[in-house]
């Protein structure tokens, strides 16, 4: 017996009949429909509370059923959408699945089929629950974005992490701040064979190396002042399932030595103990430094980054995924008008051309912030170009060499530049240039003064 909601709708009697008697046997509260229209008509003029499925029919001579899923997933239900049809088509499950539809099967289909995909859906709803529960009593915040694009260069990096999911090597995830790099990590554990196990994060740039330290390997009771009980680390409660590192390039010499033995030995010590506890964890770690450089450098171990790096993900920054700007900038509206109980909908040609045209040097999470904002000033149901914040295109980068005809400048001199103009267009908000460029405020401050941008106006 089975705990949840199906909602149904097809314009068939007879399989109406059959989905009803067959989900309805394991106890399964339903909703039915027989037609497109009657379902939009319940979803827009009185609403409909959340199932844990929803069965539509692909083919239905009132509505058809892709346009329905688009509005679905508009209206930001949170319910996994199953496309049934009798008409199997490449192009239409393709198209299904693009939209965001959580799996397509083609009629007539058995009863297990049906029951295997209910399996999935419930088990991972209650896995979300124990993962945003445990996150919660650690402190851990939670990523609710979900990938969206159309792009061809982003759907290269989305099918190579499908790949890569089903293996059980570590991966790094690499890109400038704000590209995504958790929805990814994301995506690669709910695909993977650990899928059903805890997924975790922790940002080492956030943390002092005593707290990242705790945090990761737990201590014991007393081993430090202040440690008035014992505390189970990341590591202990990622056993079985997957730990991700967001800024793994922070962090520091002494940690990175005890990441290692992890890594190598399969154990750690928590802080203050002296047993060691055995792990089976994979790692994904993602970071905005060039690792290899970093290496160069002696501030990350080679042996650590080849432990770390045995796959590795490039994202693109928004500027090269230009296709996907208006599909995530009307997503961020639905996400923020629901938040805010607003009626806004759509924006002006001129909003979305600004939109379009400007090169977001803090990618997606500076998109998000620009459209919650304009969510929050704009007075009507359409954001205009007046509510957008007001940007300019950077300065040119100073150049310092040439070879092979272009251009060449120092990484140093992009990040200074880059940082600058974060700075510049958050009005010079330490704290919300931190939050674009996704690092945190002590890494900031720490480069502001490494770069002398405290004479150009940084507070």
């Amino acid at each position: 017996m089975y705990n949840g909601k199906v909602i149904i709708c097809d314009d068939e009697v007879e399989i109406l009949r059959y989905l009803s008697k067959i989900l309805s046997a394991k106890g399964l509260e339903l909703e039915v429909f027989s037609s497109g229209t009657s379902l939009m008509n319940c979803l827009e003029n009185r609403g409909l509370d959340d199932g844990d499925l929803m069965l539509l029919d692909v083919k239905m001579p009132d509505l058809d059923g892709l346009e329905i899923l688009q509005r679905v997933k508009r209206m930001k239900l949170d319910v996994p959408v199953v496309m049934m049809t009798a008409y199997a088509s490449i192009n239409s499950a393709i198209e299904a699945m693009k939209l965001g539809a959580y799996d397509y099967v083609t009629k007539p289909f058995p009863k297990e089929k049906i029951f295997g995909i209910l399996e999935k859906v419930l088990e991972r709803k209650e896995l979300l629950k124990e993962n945003s529960a445990l996150k919660d009593e650690l402190g851990i915040p939670s990523a609710s974005t979900p990938l969206i694009f159309s792009s061809e260069t982003f759907r290269r990096v989305h099918d190579m992490a499908m790949l890569v999911a089903q293996s059980e090597s570590n991966v790094v995830i690499l890109g400038e701040s704000g590209t995504g790099k958790e929805l990814v990590a994301s995506l690669i554990h709910n695909n993977s064979p650990r899928a059903k196990e805890r997924f975790l994060t922790i940002n080492c740039a956030a943390l002092s190396d005593t707290l990242l330290e705790s945090q990761l390997f737990g201590h014991v009771k007393g081993a430090f002042t202040g440690a008035i009980t014992a505390q189970k680390g990341l590591l202990e409660a990622a056993n079985h399932g997957t730990l991700f590192l967001d800024e793994v390039g922070d962090m520091s010499p002494a940690i990175q030595a005890k990441l290692l033995r992890v890594l190598q030995e399969g154990d750690f010590i928590p802080v203050g103990d002296t047993k060691a506890k055995s792990v089976d964890i994979r790692f994904l770690a993602a970071t905005n430094k060039d690792l290899e450089e970093e290496v160069r450098q002696k501030r990350f171990r080679e042996d650590l980054f080849f432990r770390l790096n045995v796959i590795s993900l490039h994202l693109p920054p928004l500027r090269d995924r230009g296709e996907d700007i208006e599909l995530l900038a009307r997503h961020f509206l639905a996400k923020y008008s629901a938040r805010m109980k607003r009626d806004i909908n759509d924006f002006t040609r001129e909003a979305m051309q600004l939109l379009k045209s400007y090169n977001w040097p803090g990618n997606i999470r500076e998109l998000e912030n620009a459209i919650e904002r304009a969510a929050i000033l704009t007075r009507g149901s359409t954001i205009t170009a007046e509510t957008l914040p007001v940007w300019r295109t950077p300065p040119p980068l100073p150049e310092t060499r040439q070879e092979g005809g272009k251009r060449l400048v120092s990484l140093e001199t992009v990040e200074r530049e880059h940082i600058l103009h974060v700075l510049k267009a958050s009005g010079n908000n330490k704290s919300r240039a931190a939050k674009i460029l996704e690092i945190a405020r002590r890494t900031l401050d720490r480069k502001i003064e490494e770069y002398g941008l405290e004479d150009e106006g940084a507070r």
